[in-house]
């Protein structure tokens, strides 16, 4: 996978999402077993291609969608 150009996007796509579905980041982490403050981290790194693979798929929205820079 690519980085994106400002993974505080990826970041901020997600906090949107969960907002819009009534779920805190904490419980999108527990529910795709990723370690809690793993969401958190990748606004500076990037993270694996499985594990915003399986956020997105938990979220209903492609990969593309998480990553597009609309913050």
């Amino acid at each position: 996978m690519r980085k994106p150009q400002n993974l505080s996007c990826l970041y901020a796509n997600i906090q949107a999402l969960c907002k819009e579905k009534g779920i805190t980041i904490a419980c999108l982490e527990r529910n795709t077993d990723l370690g809690n403050g793993v969401i958190r981290k990748w606004d500076k790194a990037s993270p694996q291609l499985r594990t915003v693979t399986a956020v997105a798929n938990y979220l209903g929205v492609t990969v593309d969608e998480l990553l597009a820079e609309r913050c």
